[in-house]
């Protein structure tokens, strides 16, 4: 089972969230607007990069149109299988210790 830590299971989630736009940018912007973190870009794709070299994503190119870009492609990001895995033994995990413990956290 791959391990990953907070911040890579919500890359992984957000990547997985994103649909049809899996773009760095765009997972910036969904974990500053949904995770409520502050993300700079060095962080996001030290985080990539390590994700990528544990297995858990690729990074796959595809065309751009957008003039900006100069014609360069889009590096689309895609959760492999053994990403999916290691998200979901962290959910398991995660609600495994959530269990019994409302009262705890509500304060009763």
């Amino acid at each position: 089972m791959a391990r990953v830590g907070e911040f890579e299971l919500l890359v992984i989630l957000a990547i997985l969230r994103s649909g049809e736009a899996p773009y760095a940018n765009r997972i910036r912007e969904d974990l500053e607007a949904n995770a409520n973190r502050a993300v700079t870009r060095g962080a996001l794709y030290r985080t990539l990069d390590r994700l990528k070299n544990k297995g858990l994503l690729v990074w796959e190119d595809a065309p751009s149109a957008a003039p900006e870009r100069g014609g360069h492609p889009m590096r689309r990001l895609v959760v492999t299988a053994l990403g999916r895995e290691a998200a979901r033994d962290s959910r398991d995990v995660l609600l495994g210790y959530f269990e019994g413990v409302g009262a705890a956290l509500d304060g009763k």
